[in-house]
């Protein structure tokens, strides 16, 4: 079955339980109230549901593939992408002055819900990029995000995130990926990061690493960890790409699942190394990297919301096609679809409870990080900070 998406199940949530006419009310949200969220939503859904869905069993199908050093994603994703991007879809949460659309969480989340219902394989990569331009928008340079957050907004690049290693997997106290500076103030890097979702494909003209990694004579543990800006390709001054650098794909992984999105073994460094800029301050990568990850936490939380939605809509549809046995009320004399059976009616309603409730809490974290952002009152922002810092591993959860 395709995929329809529950346009009027999130506007409820937004309406009643996230507060979206408050969230209007905040400064920079103004043009963002219903009606806005409506249209947006409707848009959303005529994306997804007629574009991007249709390629989920291809992805399953064709996975990304691996030959050469290079990544062929599944067909028809570097056209959905182009759409995707092109719509504003990657920039709408992001603020105006890159190139972004300015709107809500609460909006983005919704839209978040949508695509990964549609085609999780397909959604990974925005959501990367995403937590990309967080970490960017907090600890970069003016220089830096000039440089790559517009880029990234607009779709032309993608980001990665560039954390575990062979022998360090949660535990990053164990990376052992190595910095070296150099006289004009960048650095080289040298090392193996593995499990890179999306940190090799076709759909964009570059990809931006942020690479976790060691300087020389860095303290032990995690407080020795920086973060670098690693591009697939160097970026010249005038902002168009150069050379390839030093960071290249070696193998992808296979999967039983998400199986088109292609993950990563990425090896910076045979060749001399791997050129890359100091994302923040040595030492303190971590925090910046946090920035990504707990961007990241919410979104997979989205992520379980939205395919707990599909599945529902599977079942619903399978339960109405699948003909069995008579119904235990004698209400149809011969035999029926299952969906008659109070039992299976009571698994499809528990089912849907679930998801509206995990929808509920997505989406007033959501705007509870809105107002943590805009809110003209001081104990109001930090009020609506520490819920929504509470709310994340919920949501996640």
């Amino acid at each position: 079955m395709s995929y329809s998406a529950p346009v009027r199940d999130m506007l409820f949530v937004m309406k009643e339980l996230a507060g979206i006419d408050a969230i209007a009310a905040l400064p920079g949200f103004e043009d963002a109230g219903f009606d806005t969220a409506a249209a947006v939503l409707e848009e959303c859904a005529k994306l997804n549901q007629t574009v991007v869905a249709p390629l989920n069993r291809a992805g399953d199908l064709q996975p990304s593939s691996f030959s050469d050093g290079q990544v062929t994603t599944t067909p028809g994703f570097k056209q959905a992408f182009r759409q995707f991007v092109e719509g504003g879809w990657q920039g709408l949460q992001h603020p105006v002055e890159f190139g972004g659309q300015g709107l809500p969480k609460l909006i983005h989340a919704a839209c978040c819900e949508m695509v990964n219902s549609a085609n999780l394989s397909f959604a990974l990569c925005p959501l990367l990029t995403d937590g990309a331009i967080e970490a960017l928008m907090t600890g970069g340079t003016p220089e830096q995000k000039a440089a790559y957050i517009p880029k990234m907004v607009d779709g032309s690049w993608t980001g990665s995130m560039n954390l575990t290693e062979p022998q360090a997997g949660s535990d990053l106290s164990l990376v052992r990926t190595r910095a070296e500076p150099q006289a004009d103030g960048s650095y080289k890097l040298f090392g193996t990061k593995i499990f890179i979702t999306y940190g090799e494909h076709d759909m964009a003209g570059n990809i931006v690493h942020l690479v976790l990694a060691r300087v020389a004579g860095a303290p032990e543990g995690v407080k020795g960890i920086s973060l670098f800006i690693c591009p697939k390709f160097m970026v010249q001054a005038d902002g168009s790409l150069g050379a390839r650098n030093d960071v290249h794909c070696v193998s992808i992984e296979h999967k039983l699942g998400i199986r088109a999105s292609p993950t990563a073994v990425l090896q910076y460094g045979d060749g001399g190394g791997a050129s890359a800029y100091l994302l923040g301050q040595e030492n303190r990568g971590l925090e910046l990297m946090f920035i990504m990850m707990n961007a990241a936490r919410f979104a997979v939380g989205v992520q379980g919301v939205a395919i707990a939605e599909r599945a529902y809509q599977q079942a619903v549809a399978y339960a109405r096609d699948r003909v069995q046995s008579r119904p235990v009320d004698g209400s149809i004399k011969q035999a029926a679809a299952i969906i008659h059976h109070p039992d299976v009616r009571r698994m499809l309603m528990t089912m849907r409870a679930h998801t509206e409730a995990c929808r509920a809490l997505a989406l007033v974290s959501a705007a509870a990080n809105d107002a943590a952002h805009a809110h003209p009152g001081a104990e109001q922002r930090a009020q609506s900070q520490a819920f929504y810092e509470f709310m994340v591993p919920l949501v996640k959860g």
